[in-house]
């Protein structure tokens, strides 16, 4: 997949919880980690909804 969507997608995400382009808590290779987090995801279920995984990694990611 392309790193540059899901990046952007994990973004978006942030938005959803009240975060905008300056408030987005992470730096490039936070956005790195959270790419090989889903696309581990992906690799283990071929049918999960990619929306899905995002919405997970980064409401994870806030609860930490």
């Amino acid at each position: 997949m392309d790193k540059k969507l899901i990046h952007k997608m994990i973004r978006n995400c942030f938005y959803q919880y009240n975060h905008d382009l300056g408030s987005v808590p992470l730096s490039t290779k936070e956005y790195d980690q959270l790419y090989e987090t889903v696309m581990k995801t992906i690799e283990m279920d071929e049918d999960i909804d990619l929306n899905d995984v995002i919405n997970d990694v980064v409401y994870e990611y806030l609860s930490e």
